[in-house]
């Protein structure tokens, strides 16, 4: 049995328990998009209706699209770039899409481990209550990405993840994440009984909570629809790559169902802490990516108790960046180590060194060197733009083509009914892509609504 189980690389302590298996891929998905970017579109995009229009995208677009992505790890046992060979026969097409797969995450990483930067700086500079001590919040931001100290903060940010992602998947991902998520629930809890007991909260509960359809536009529903598909990491090879490290006996579609969930409920949370405070203290909702970074630590400011609670928020937001960075940079580690044999140490410095190397002109080109952006985007919003609205949807309808047209063992390895099959099938062949192919065209900015 075991020797079947592992003959496609995955050895014994590279694998997840049952519990393990669950919290790992929802700390994947309860990154920054979960409390920081879900919390300012949808303060966009009106609030309350567009937050159930990403439920309804959870559940038409990333659930199955999660299953999918499960089960193609799970049968191949490979890495996210082996594994449409493996169950595909062959093909220099789908070995393309499988590098892409790994190429994406690698790109995320660059860019990604300097924001997580940032959470530390600023979950540093909160419970020293030197955040709260001026008042020009944007100034502070400014002048901390245009000096060197966002480099620092990368590096150290750096060696945490490689220092948790290089003791393995049970010993250090799975323990980690054990941890780490029950610390997350019980920090949400405490700053959202917090927030929604602030006077004037209840204009901010409403406003996330009870709907006004009249809101909505066609561009809300795209973005709702990308943010579904991004809020549970799909199209980065992590899945795909947690997938063969699932034991064969764990029911997928149960899983799917758990790691949907939870990624629902601390999206929420996240909703009730940050809008009954930004409407308590005056802040518009739709202040954007800055609604974070600027507009909170004003709130916090003025806040009884901010100090603290400024401090946990930012704790709070250190912890989530940190459990998706892990994530994603175990994608390209067990690519190296099954392509070219590399221990886990060796791949894991390797590939963290080589991040860390091209995440700082990404760094350093949103404040000491602008010169480096080009056609009025920096070099690290480009990276972003090119990793999230391009390729992060391209592997997306790669996964959906491969799994609904080419992969004639699908069904079994999802271990659907027959109902639930021809329905699952049905929406990955036929609803999916076209879906997808509307959120590339939007987010490319071809498709202007």
């Amino acid at each position: 049995m075991l020797g079947v189980y592992y003959a496609m690389g995955v050895q014994k302590e590279e694998r997840f328990s049952k519990g393990g298996f669950i919290l790992s891929a929802i700390a994947s998905a309860v990154g920054l998009g979960n409390i920081w970017k879900f919390p300012y579109i949808t303060g966009e995009h009106g609030g309350a209706a567009f937050f159930l229009l990403f439920i309804i995208c959870l559940l038409l677009v990333g659930l199955p699209l999660l299953l999918a992505e499960l089960a193609i790890g799970r049968s191949s046992r490979a890495s996210a770039a082996s594994s449409f060979t493996k169950l595909g026969g062959g093909g220099r097409s789908w070995r393309i899409a499988g590098l892409l797969q790994v190429l994406t995450p690698f790109l995320i990483l660059c860019f990604y481990v300097v924001v997580v930067g940032w959470t530390f700086h600023y979950a540093v500079l909160a419970f020293s209550g030197s955040l709260q001590a001026g008042t020009d919040f944007g100034g502070v931001f400014k002048q901390f990405i245009g000096g060197y100290m966002p480099i620092v903060w990368q590096a150290i940010s750096m060696m945490l993840i490689g220092w948790i992602v290089v003791k393995g998947v049970s010993g250090g991902i799975e323990r980690f994440n054990k941890i780490l998520i029950p610390t997350m629930a019980v920090l949400l809890l405490l700053l959202m009984i917090r927030s929604v007991t602030l006077p004037g909260a209840g204009e901010g509960i409403s406003f996330f909570l009870k709907p006004d359809f009249s809101q909505l536009t066609p561009e809300s529903a795209l973005v709702a629809l990308g943010h579904a598909f991004f809020s549970l990491s799909l199209g980065m090879g992590i899945l795909l790559t947690y997938g063969a490290y699932v034991d064969r006996r764990q029911s997928l579609g149960p899983a799917a169902l758990a790691i949907g969930a939870g990624d629902l409920i601390y999206a929420l949370i996240a909703g009730l802490i940050i809008f009954p405070t930004i409407f308590s203290f005056g802040i518009a909702p739709n202040e954007g990516p800055s609604l974070v970074f600027i507009a909170l630590p004003a709130a916090f400011s003025v806040m009884p108790l901010g100090t603290l609670f400024g401090g946990l928020f930012f704790v709070l937001l250190a912890i989530a960046a940190l459990t998706s960075a892990v994530s994603i940079l175990e994608v390209p580690v067990a690519f190296a180590k099954e392509q070219w044999g590399w221990s886990r140490t060796k791949a894991v410095w390797t590939i963290a060194g080589i991040s860390f190397l091209c995440g700082i002109p990404l760094a350093v080109s949103l404040g000491m060197r602008p010169d480096l952006g080009f056609l009025g985007k920096s070099l690290f919003d480009w990276i972003d733009f090119l990793t999230s609205n391009i390729l992060l949807p391209v592997s997306g309808l790669i996964v959906t083509i491969f799994a609904g047209y080419y992969w004639k063992q699908a069904g079994e390895a999802a271990g659907l009914s027959a109902r639930w099959f021809r329905i699952w099938l049905f929406m990955l062949r036929y609803i999916i892509p076209i879906l997808m192919l509307l959120v590339l065209l939007h987010t490319s900015g071809i498709l202007k609504l």
